[in-house]
């Protein structure tokens, strides 16, 4: 029975992949100008027509995260599934814009099989089972009828249809039946459960508003899971579902008692490490390699601390201790490990440590942390384009187009013997007029961190010669990487990309030309709190724009409209 579900699941998911494409949203515009500072707006928020009903496949912390929640801590499982792609500077927006594979389904159905014989272990089903079968021997559809109510509610993330409900209790009265336990037999079941479509992939959808005539907003149950996703990165609570189910999220009073609890939430901590994670693009860890003859210091433990080390400074200073989000890239508190401590060539604590570089210190700011230092770098020496283009586009949201399919790189590869210091090799190179224009963004502020070699470590020559760690930003100059953290901090658009990137990983969308006065009255109002991190979070989800619905437009075309999305232009210089 368990490869007779399989494989109609497995058409089932497969089906999903074309779906997926087709409800993917518009591609997210260029912020060219995203350097001006946010123009002056009503108090009242802007109009939007809203997001598009998102239909995407949960990532892998949001299914685990949820199993967690429901089973408790100790189910723990790690099928590690493949990353979805990077759009429009997010991996979030990417879930929606591809499928599940056979292969994906196989992680997929292993991590089921070992989360649902755990929850029917013996030391376990005391505290799972909200109930106890009269025969252990045999099928008992009252109790599995109350289980499968209970559990089913919280992983669909909505109430089981009556169907639904029928179909649970009868593969597990036919399993416990044909297996002579009642337990086995639940577990073929919550297998079934939890590799269903309706589990792995969230489908919105949509009602009129009452309010707004024309309108479209999400539906209870849409809105309660875009939120958990959103600040807890996982499915709503029952508390939450609750709410969807009397219509108080979309009451004001209503939803803010709701996002004000899951703001004062321990999950919030997982959900914006979650997001940090996205927005810092740290899946780039994945493909991180240093060369062991150059770098022996650096290990994989390294790179695993060295990303732990930011996620961890980003939600102390931001959630813990509720501060300006600005200060991030000054702030000269930080976490170091034992394998951290090699690198930053301090003493080793025996563990996790809270530590502040001195005043006289080189580091102050995420941007010195090995993070971002050994990601943005090549595996035998550092990279300043890589640094500046990493500090436009993931800090700024300011896009730098990729080189020509012609360009010579030998300047940079092969350089002069005269040429000793990579500041040398950086001014030679843009000695060609066809690299300047794109390297005159990226190179003078990716040269403030020259004092870091290409694992972070620091240093003050190279080759024998001073390193000189001058640079600008935008015309505003600096003599070293403290005072690229001070220009950053008082970029514009430092919280204006924030703002968009947060508003973009909340909804499942990318944002638009048109989006862009509502974008710019979130900015503002995230100055206006102080740029704290949970005040834009509850400026966002509180706003119409969170849950209003915009439906899509009909095209004359629909064969092409269905197809286009399969091939988006997604910018992915790394040179």
């Amino acid at each position: 029975m368990r490869e007779t579900f399989t494989s109609v699941l497995r058409g089932t998911a497969l089906a999903c992949v074309f779906a997926l494409a087709s409800c993917s949203g518009p591609a997210a515009d260029s912020v060219a100008d995203s350097k001006a500072a946010p123009a002056a707006v009503a108090s009242a928020t802007p109009e939007m027509q809203g997001t598009p009903k998102r239909l995407r496949a949960l990532t892998q912390e949001q299914y685990l995260n949820t199993l967690t929640y429901v089973f408790g801590p100790d189910i723990q499982v790690n099928p590690n599934f493949p990353p979805a792609q990077r759009t429009e500077g997010l991996l979030a927006l990417g879930s929606g814009r591809g499928g599940v594979s056979s292969a994906q389904l196989e992680l997929y159905q292993k991590a089921a099989v070992t989360v649902a014989q755990m929850v029917v272990d013996e030391d376990r089903r005391t505290f799972l089972l909200t109930c106890t079968p009269k025969d252990p021997k045999t099928a008992d559809a009252a109790c599995a009828s109350q289980f499968f109510a209970h559990v089913g509610r919280l992983v669909h993330r909505r109430p089981l249809t009556k169907i639904e409900l029928s179909e649970y209790v009868e593969e597990a009265g036919n399993a416990a039946n044909s297996l002579k336990d009642f337990y086995r037999g639940l577990a073929v079941s919550i297998e079934a459960m939890l590799i269903s479509p309706d589990v792995l992939f969230v489908v919105e959808t949509s009602e009129p508003d009452p309010r707004n005539k024309d309108q479209q907003r999400l539906d209870g149950y849409s809105l309660a899971t875009r939120l958990a996703l959103y600040l807890w990165n996982a499915a709503p609570d029952d508390e939450l579902l609750r709410a969807a189910e009397k219509g108080e999220l979309h009451t004001p009073k209503g939803r803010v008692k709701q996002i004000d609890r899951m703001l004062a939430s321990p999950r919030l901590e997982k959900g914006m490490r979650a997001f940090f994670d996205d927005m810092f693009a740290f899946d780039s860890f994945a493909a991180l390699s240093k060369d062991a003859m150059m770098y022996p210091v650096f290990t994989g433990v390294t790179a695993t601390d060295a990303r732990e080390e930011t996620l961890r400074v980003a939600i102390d200073h931001l959630i813990t201790k509720n501060r300006d989000y600005r200060d991030l890239y000054t702030t000269r508190e930080t976490f170091i490990s034992p394998r951290l401590a090699a690198v930053y060539k301090l003493p080793a604590p025996p563990t996790w440590s809270r530590y502040t570089f001195p005043e006289n210190s080189p580091r102050a700011g995420i941007v010195t942390h090995i993070s971002f230092l050994a990601v943005h770098a090549h595996s035998v020496r550092s990279s300043p384009t890589m640094r500046g283009k990493a500090l436009r586009e993931l800090l700024l949201c300011q896009p730098v187009p990729p080189p020509p399919a012609n360009v010579d790189f030998s300047a940079l590869e092969n350089p002069k013997a005269t040429l000793k210091t990579t500041r040398d090799r950086v001014d030679f190179h843009l000695e060609n007029p066809v690299c300047a224009g794109c390297h005159k963004i990226t190179d003078p502020m990716g040269l403030s961190l020259e004092n870091f070699d290409g694992i972070g470590a620091y240093r003050e020559t190279e080759k024998g010669q001073k390193i000189d760690a001058s640079g600008t930003l935008d015309g505003k100059a600096f003599t070293d990487a403290v005072g690229l953290g001070k220009a950053l901090r008082d970029h514009p658009a430092l919280p204006s990309c924030l703002v968009k990137r947060a508003f973009a990983y909340g909804t499942g969308s990318p944002t638009t030309n048109t989006d862009r006065p509502l974008l710019a009255h979130f900015t503002t109002k995230f100055g206006e709190e102080g740029y704290k991190l949970p005040a834009l979070l509850r400026t966002i989800t509180m706003s119409e724009a969170f849950s209003r619905v915009a439906e899509p437009k009909t095209s004359p075309t629909p064969a092409k409209t269905a197809n286009a999305p399969s091939a988006p232009a997604v910018a992915a210089n790394t040179k």
